[in-house]
C-alpha cells in the first residue's frame, strides 16, 4: 500500500525552501572559506574561489535577514517540529518512531540556536583576520563552532525526515500544489487581520507557548536576541575580541 503523502502548509514550504537553501549555501561557503584560510583541521584539493569571503558574507546576510521570519513560523505554527516538553522521556524509547521524530525535533531546535550564534558571530569577524592568519579570535571559533553544529544538525534534520517520513515526505516539501485556504491571495487579508489585533496576537500566542512548552519559550526569546544582537553589536562596537 502506498503511503498518501502528507500536506504541508505553502507558507511552511516557501520558507522551508528559502532558508533552507541560504543554510545549505551558507554552509558550503563557510567550508570553501576554512579551505581557504584555515586548514587546521584538514582539507580538500579544491581550486581557491578569491572572493569566497564575500559571497559567504553575503549569503550569511541574506540568511540573517530571513531568520526572523522563520522563527516566528517555527516557534508557532511549526512549534511541533521542535523541542516538545516531554523530549527527554521521549529519547529513552530508544528505535522507536517517536524517537527518531524526537531526535529531529531536537536537531531542528539546536540548528536554530546555532544559526543565530553563526549569524552574531560573523556579523562580529573582521574580513582581514583570515588571510592574515589571526585565527585564534573567539568570534571566530564560535563561528567554526556553529558551523559544525548546523552540518551535523542538518544531516540529522535530513535523514530523520527520510527515517520517518519517507520519499513522499520529502516530496510534500517541495511540492507546487496548495489547498484552496493557502492560496496566496489570501495571505494579505490574513496578514490585515492580524495585524489588526496585533498585541493581542502576540500576546495570546507568547502566553500560550510558555504555558505549554517553558523551555522551548526561553529559547524562542534567547534566539531573538540573538537576531538583535546580530544586527546592533556591529554598530556599537567594533569587530574583534
Amino acid at each position: 500500500m502506498t503511503r498518501s503523502a502528507p500536506y504541508q502548509p505553502l507558507l511552511l514550504r516557501i520558507l522551508h525552501s528559502l532558508s533552507g537553501t541560504l543554510a545549505i549555501a551558507a554552509i558550503i561557503s563557510g567550508f570553501l572559506v576554512y579551505n581557504t584560510f584555515d586548514k587546521r583541521f584538514g582539507k580538500l584539493p579544491i581550486p581557491k574561489i578569491n572572493p569566497i569571503q564575500d559571497i559567504h558574507g553575503t549569503v550569511g546576510l541574506f540568511f540573517l535577514l530571513l531568520l526572523p521570519v522563520f522563527v516566528i513560523y517555527s516557534f508557532h505554527a511549526g512549534s511541533k517540529r521542535l523541542l516538545q516538553s516531554d523530549s527527554i522521556q521521549k529519547l529513552s524509547e530508544f528505535n522507536r518512531p517517536i524517537w527518531w521524530v524526537t531526535l529531529q525535533r531536537l536537531a531542528n531546535t539546536l540548528m536554530l540556536i546555532a544559526s543565530v550564534l553563526a549569524v552574531t558571530s560573523g556579523r562580529m569577524m573582521k574580513e582581514e583576520w583570515l588571510p592574515l592568519g589571526e585565527l585564534d579570535h573567539i568570534w571566530y571559533s564560535c563561528h567554526l563552532i556553529a558551523w559544525l553544529v548546523m552540518f551535523v544538525c542538518l544531516a540529522i534534520h535530513l535523514l530523520m525526515s527520510a527515517k520517518v517520513g519517507g520519499l513522499t515526505l520529502l516530496l510534500s516539501m517541495i511540492s507546487g500544489k496548495f489547498r484552496p485556504e493557502d492560496n496566496p491571495k489570501h495571505w494579505l487579508n490574513h496578514l490585515r487581520s492580524w495585524w489588526g489585533n496585533f498585541p493581542g496576537n502576540v500576546k495570546g500566542e507568547v502566553s500560550k507557548l510558555f504555558e505549554n512548552n517553558l523551555i522551548l519559550g526561553l529559547i524562542e526569546v534567547f534566539i531573538f536576541l540573538g537576531i538583535i544582537a546580530a544586527f546592533v553589536l556591529p554598530l556599537f562596537f567594533a569587530s574583534g575580541d
